[in-house]
């Protein structure tokens, strides 16, 4: 899953995208409202965390333009969790209104952002809780234990968020370019084999464990990870 920051403070620009990072989720950061506005067009966001007190536009606004574009197959805009320093309820009810999905207010908890973060990645699922099971795999993208038919498997940090984002969106096909696009960040070289890399060795691990093809090639499409084995 990919997120941009969109922080004008340095240091907690770099505390939030180093958190969210050791989740597993690939993170970008935008230290204004242009350079985000840049970003979100060209790359498609899971997931938006914006302060609302930027230095060339206001946060409310942004976060206005953000959810009128159009993004992905599906056309749904990234998810926006705002993060401010105004905690009166005016405040709260103007940037739900202008759509954001939940409000932070500053000082936060590093750990409350990565549990609400987690919270609205899996809204549109039909998980309630941090533990996704698909196929005989059971993933806990809280603890970050992977384990297949009861048994425990490790994963590097991207492995981990590769078959998270393949849990979270069963039998449908994914291109090499689409899972660049959401599980790696835009330091990402798009002419390497990284994907193919990563995914091979994701495979070979679930198949030690007892889940053998479970994520299938299907040819000059994609792959694709099966609801049922």
């Amino acid at each position: 899953m990919r997120i941009l920051v969109v922080e004008d403070e340095p240091d907690l620009a770099s505390a939030i995208a180093i958190s969210l990072r050791r989740e597993g989720y690939a993170v970008d950061v935008a230290g204004d409202g242009v350079s985000a506005m840049e970003r979100v067009f060209v790359n498609e966001y899971d997931l938006l965390c914006l302060d609302l007190n930027l230095p060339d536009t206001d946060g409310l606004e942004l976060c206005r333009r953000v959810v009128s574009i159009p993004v992905g197959d599906d056309g749904a805009p990234p998810k926006i969790i705002m993060l401010t320093a105004r905690g009166g309820v005016d405040d709260r009810i103007r940037g739900l209104d202008q759509g954001a999905d939940d409000y932070l207010v500053k000082p936060f908890s590093l750990g409350e952002l990565s549990a609400r973060v987690r919270a609205l990645l899996r809204r549109d699922t039909a998980n309630t809780t941090s533990v996704l099971q698909r196929a005989g795999i059971e993933l806990d993208s809280r603890t970050h234990e992977v384990r297949v038919h009861g048994a425990p498997v490790e994963l590097t940090t991207k492995e981990f968020a590769l078959l998270r984002w393949f849990v979270l969106h069963p039998d449908t096909v994914h291109s090499a370019e689409r899972l660049l696009e959401h599980v790696w960040d835009e330091h990402a070289d798009p002419f390497t084999n990284t994907v193919r890399m990563t995914l091979s060795n994701l495979r070979r691990k679930l198949a030690a464990a007892g889940a053998p093809d479970v994520i299938e090639t299907l040819p000059g499409r994609g792959y694709r990870l099966r609801s049922e084995p």
